[in-house]
């Protein structure tokens, strides 16, 4: 399988999701579990399937989120060379040609991804115009929409 980007704060947060179903989630899943038992009848327990259904839940995502750490490719965007480019991890500060509104995208691993916090995927239709290209450049994205024409007039490497 091939390796997947990640920067560092999203490997970050995965490891301490992990680690919190781990220490936290699936011993307390485990003592409901055992309390629902003491209560009888497994087959009309409705506690007993629940902290069963939430048990199934955790474990799925404890291998999930291993699955995804396996697989990382974790670029701390700090140790590469200021180029000016635009490259995976930076911040991107973009003026809309028509309207002039700024937006400024971080662009980071499919699973960090958040448009409601500015962090957008690495293979969203923007990161994909964006990548390459340097401070000045006007980049054409193709959105539902109809085209837009960004100026990319900041790059970040924070």
């Amino acid at each position: 399988m091939s390796k997947v980007p990640m920067t560092v704060s999203g490997e970050r947060s995965l490891r301490e999701e992990l680690e919190r179903l781990r220490r936290v989630d699936r011993p307390r899943i485990t003592q409901a579990i055992a309390e629902a038992r003491e209560h009888g009848d497994l087959k009309e327990n409705a506690e007993y399937h629940a902290a069963r259904e939430q048990q199934s839940f955790a474990e799925g995502r404890i291998q999930n989120i291993e699955s995804k750490l396996s697989n990382a490719q974790v670029i701390d965007v700090t140790t590469i060379p200021r180029t000016g480019k635009v490259i995976f991890g930076t911040t991107v500060e973009l003026v809309n040609v028509d309207t002039d509104a700024t937006v400024t995208y971080r662009i980071v691993g499919d699973d960090e991804a958040d448009v409601k916090n500015n962090l957008i995927s690495v293979s969203s239709p923007i990161a994909r115009a964006l990548i390459g290209k340097e401070e000045g450049d006007v980049v054409v994205v193709k959105a539902p929409s109809g085209n837009i024409e960004y100026e990319i007039s900041q790059v970040q490497h924070i």
